[in-house]
């Protein structure tokens, strides 16, 4: 696929998204951007048009900043970061922005375990729980929930 229509399909999701997502004072936006190297969030008033609070992987809040890209550890951080940004500005609740990006998690694999215990070995298997697996976007939601922030 070309570029230009990559592009241009990022945007019309974007869009669509944006027309269904605005946020107050009281319930700011919370629009998160992946570049190629860096994270983003923003605490955005669309009534008035301002940014109320800001974190990413470049603010130097950012512990080990040099280390932190735009993976799932660097979205994790950045999460954890915003949303001690919004609790000292005295932000509790958010409208999230996903800006386009896709939300997605997988539940992961659980291991079977066989229990060797007389006659019926090998037949009864106890299962591990299994721990979810999230993307970029998930895994900084997930952070900010975790740190105090409702959504």
């Amino acid at each position: 696929m070309r570029t230009e229509k990559k592009q241009s399909l990022a945007k019309m999701r974007h869009w669509r998204v944006r027309k269904k997502v605005s946020g107050t004072k009281d319930r700011p936006r919370m629009n998160v951007r992946f570049s190629n190297e860096h994270v983003y969030v923003q605490f955005i008033d669309d009534v008035a048009g301002v940014t109320l609070a800001s974190a990413s992987t470049m603010s130097k809040a950012t512990p080990d900043r040099d280390k932190l890209g735009a993976n799932v550890k660097g979205a994790q951080v950045v999460g954890k970061l915003a949303a001690e940004v919004a609790l000292a500005k005295g932000i509790k609740t958010v409208v999230f922005d996903r800006g386009g990006a896709r939300y997605h998690w997988s539940k992961g694999k659980s291991e079977s375990k066989s229990e060797g215990k007389g006659k019926g070995e090998g037949k009864g298997k106890a299962k591990e729980e299994a721990k979810p697996v999230y993307g970029k976007l998930a895994a900084l939601a997930e952070a900010a929930r975790a740190a105090g922030l409702k959504f």
